[in-house]
């Protein structure tokens, strides 16, 4: 039967539709938005609207998780820009939706053992499903864990309840070769993969984290929040004036008004609210301010446009491996009331600006 499908499916696509081209092609619906299909970049149909479901990229480079319908049935399976129908039935479900390509790989399901692999963009394996989880491929790296065993959410079993997370086990590095680069890595989304330095020793910047590697050398990577901080204090904090905060601003910062969320020009929000913003921001260094720091992604909903793009992957989800967004929330207590102050700060290529604010303890304002 499977063979049936697989061959079935393969006859629907027209081969003269596919080739190895760096063309990125975008989703669009059909007439009544129930299916989704592929154009090119000059607005050519690559593929007919078929696709529904758990189909989720908006982007296509080189492989998709898709789903469609078939003689009445609902298939699921990975698709490359080859035309290759890879790992029917297999796809890795994360937060309701299919996973995404990230640098060329995608993630899979072994339905049998529940284990994890990952698919190149060719649809090649190329890390066998022994993994109870895996990460998205970050600067060619990807931890991995193995060994673990299962935790039900209902350990008794009384509302036939099968849903469970991995406990224990080891989590390692490893690249897309699936060779192990560090036997003890424990997940850190606070990690930024891309700034990896090799060294004999131990780093002894303050910003990284260091791991001793397979091969006997030490891997160090920078911490988000480490790095953050840092910056605050040593850069953003010194001399805190009106044109430093301007500059460690994007263009428009969106903030909440009593009408709801609007935006505004960074030179003039800052402006007319300058002693709001600087006094708000340098509490945290009060002994007793009640602060915390967090990292999150861009919210899609509040920022699009083509120059957002780059902070979303091609499901249009926020890079936050890369491009996090650091939020500093203050609170504010007293016997009848309780408010919080938020400060969201975009990580761009290697600096931080600030692209949105709420303020609840002070009135924002904006002149005419």
């Amino acid at each position: 039967m499977k063979h049936y499908i697989l061959t079935f499916l393969l006859a629907t696509f027209s081969l003269t539709l596919f080739g190895q081209s760096s063309d990125t092609w975008t989703a669009f619906w059909n007439k009544d938005t129930t299916l989704i299909g592929y154009k090119n970049k000059n607005g050519a149909i690559k593929i007919e609207p078929k696709f529904t479901g758990l189909s989720s990229a908006n982007k296509f480079d080189n492989i998709i998780a898709v789903s469609e319908e078939i003689n009445g049935e609902w298939k699921s399976y990975y698709l490359t820009k080859t035309g290759r129908i890879v790992g029917i039935d297999s796809l890795y479900i994360f937060d309701n939706g299919s996973d995404c390509e990230s640098e060329g790989f995608i993630r899979f399901k072994d339905k049998k053992t529940e284990k994890v692999g990952m698919f190149n963009g060719k649809g090649e394996i190329v890390v066998p499903a022994i993994y109870n989880g895996l990460t998205r491929v970050r600067n060619g790296m990807i931890v991995g864990l193995k060994g673990a065993g299962k935790e039900y959410w209902d350990k008794d079993n009384h509302s036939g309840c099968n849903h469970f997370r991995w406990t224990g086990g080891q989590e390692v590095l490893i690249d897309t070769l699936n060779n192990i680069l560090v036997e003890n890595f424990p997940y850190d989304n606070l990690i930024n993969f891309f700034t990896l330095e090799k060294t004999k020793t131990p780093s002894s910047d303050t910003t990284r984290k260091s791991f001793l590697a397979t091969d006997g050398t030490y891997y160090s990577f920078v911490d988000f929040e480490k790095e953050f901080r840092q910056w605050l204090t040593n850069n953003l904090f010194i001399n805190f004036t009106e044109e430093k905060l301007v500059n460690a601003s994007y263009d428009n910062i969106i903030w909440a008004s009593t009408n709801g969320w609007t935006n505004s020009k960074k030179e003039k929000f800052i402006k007319d609210n300058f002693l709001i913003l600087k006094n708000g921001l340098l509490e945290i260094l009060q002994p007793d301010c009640d602060y915390f720091i967090f990292q999150d992604g861009l919210n899609p909903f509040m920022f699009e446009g083509v120059e957002f793009e780059k902070y979303f992957d091609n499901c249009g989800e926020a890079k936050d491996w890369l491009y996090p967004t650091m939020d500093i929330i203050v609170s504010h207590k007293n016997k009848n009331d309780f408010t919080q102050n938020h400060y969201e700060f975009l990580r761009t290529d290697n600096v931080y600006k600030l692209i949105s604010v709420t303020i609840r303890n002070k009135k924002i304002n904006i002149s005419r």
